[in-house]
């Protein structure tokens, strides 16, 4: 589906009704391609994530000399592991705007002593954190000119011992000295300076490693949980229910599986699908909107999914926990605040928090994304308001392609989910 540079969002006029089967997960895709990269031996990704960040680490890894064959269509990747050594010595690494392969390739390539890497990235990614990465693999020897993006890193090895790190802006920083540790010439130990921010996403750093420590041949990506926030909040819109099959709060690794209770004071009703036991899939059906206040640092990437609705629901919605958010993609707690004036909330907004009150929608609104995925996504969920009761578009996302980032099909996804709605 090619998508337009201005896509005016066709609202929902029936029920939502139908099954969504969710993209791979990407923290988990660019967490198992390093992971299987380490391995000693082939491993085979399957319901991996292709996608801009997913392909742009699989990219740097074939540059290393990994090798790594990928099949969109069966979404499989399959990856020659190298056993902790880095083939190339020397590479020029194109990180993108992705987070995820940012840091967790700055960290890899510390195994490889002797080599020289240049990386560089979009200009959103200069402004990003990495320099407490750096400083932290500086005291196994590695060499960076810089401290953000762009720069040149020369590398020693990891001779291992005690290394500290900050990473109260981002969890990433510390999931990438864990993914490298096990192959350090000694043990390396990691202690954390402070706090640090989205703690979930650490947990399942270490409990991957868990898991590729029993050296599978295959290893399963989850549905990813960030994506589903979407597909929960839908139903809140339009009315009616959707299935998600794979979806399990109680089995997942990824900590935004809490979503869905947070938007149970909503309304919002999640069981799991009686029709398929053991299967855990769900099924989620709106009911009366009522605002909310919860605290989103631990799973911050779905703040904008339950702001981006708040003006549907009864009375204000708090959402705090999400001062870090103004270092990712964009500075994602001003933008909000943003849009949501724009289309006429009122907005109070706070370093570490937003308080969003209803008030009357304005039509005729460009929603400007920021080159950022969740706030595309997010907004297209509102724009399935049915605001005039016609089905009249009133709402459109400005390069609604951002969404090649997480999600490229996500459009034609809820179009093919409008349409199942109208069918008797």
């Amino acid at each position: 589906m090619s998508l337009p540079d201005l896509l005016p969002i066709r609202p929902f006029t029936h029920p939502v009704r139908g099954e969504v089967t969710l993209p791979g997960s990407k923290s988990i895709t660019n967490r198992a391609l390093i992971l299987a990269a380490l391995a000693d031996g082939p491993v085979t990704l399957t319901n991996a994530l292709f996608s801009r960040d997913t392909e742009i680490m699989a990219a740097a890894l074939n540059q290393l000399g990994i090798t790594v064959t990928t099949d969109a269509s069966a979404r499989t990747m399959h990856v020659a592991g190298c056993g902790g050594k880095i083939p190339v010595a020397s590479a020029k690494l194109m990180v993108g705007n992705a987070g995820t392969a940012a840091r967790f390739l700055t960290a890899f390539v510390c195994l490889r002593p002797g080599g020289t890497y240049h990386f560089d990235s979009d200009p959103a990614m200069y402004r990003r954190p990495i320099g407490p990465l750096l400083d932290a693999l500086a005291t196994q020897g590695a060499k960076a000119s810089a401290r953000n993006f762009p720069f040149t890193l020369q590398t020693a090895g990891l001779a291992g011992g005690a290394v500290e790190i900050d990473a109260s802006e981002s969890s990433q920083l510390l999931s990438a000295l864990l993914l490298i540790a096990p192959h350090a010439r000694s043990p390396l130990t990691v202690k954390l300076q402070g706090g640090t921010v989205s703690k979930p996403f650490i947990a399942m750093t270490e409990r991957m490693l868990r898991q590729f420590a029993e050296c599978p041949r295959t290893y399963a990506i989850e549905g990813d949980a960030s994506a589903a926030s979407y597909f929960l909040a839908l139903p809140l819109v339009t009315r009616g229910q959707l299935a998600l099959p794979g979806y399990s709060i109680a089995t997942s690794l990824q900590g935004d599986v809490a979503f869905a209770p947070v938007l149970a004071p909503a309304g919002l009703a999640v069981t799991e699908m009686e029709d398929r036991p053991g299967a855990d899939a769900w099924v989620v059906t709106g009911a009366p909107r009522r605002g909310v206040t919860a605290d989103f640092n631990a799973f911050s990437d779905t703040f904008l999914t339950l702001a981006a609705i708040a003006p549907l629901l009864t009375g204000p919605t708090k959402i705090t926990g999400i001062a870090h958010t103004r270092k990712q993609e964009t500075d994602r707690v001003a933008g909000m605040a943003r849009e949501l004036r724009k289309l006429g909330q009122d907005v109070v907004e706070t370093e570490d928090s937003l308080t969003i009150t209803p008030r009357p929608l304005q039509s005729g609104v460009e929603i400007e994304t920021y080159h950022d995925h969740r706030f595309a996504m997010s907004f297209g969920i509102l724009g399935c308001h049915n605001l005039h009761g016609d089905g009249r578009p009133w709402l459109s996302i400005q390069d609604p392609a951002c969404c090649a980032k997480t999600f490229p099909h996500f459009f034609e996804l809820l179009e093919s989910l409008r349409q199942k709605s109208l069918a008797p």
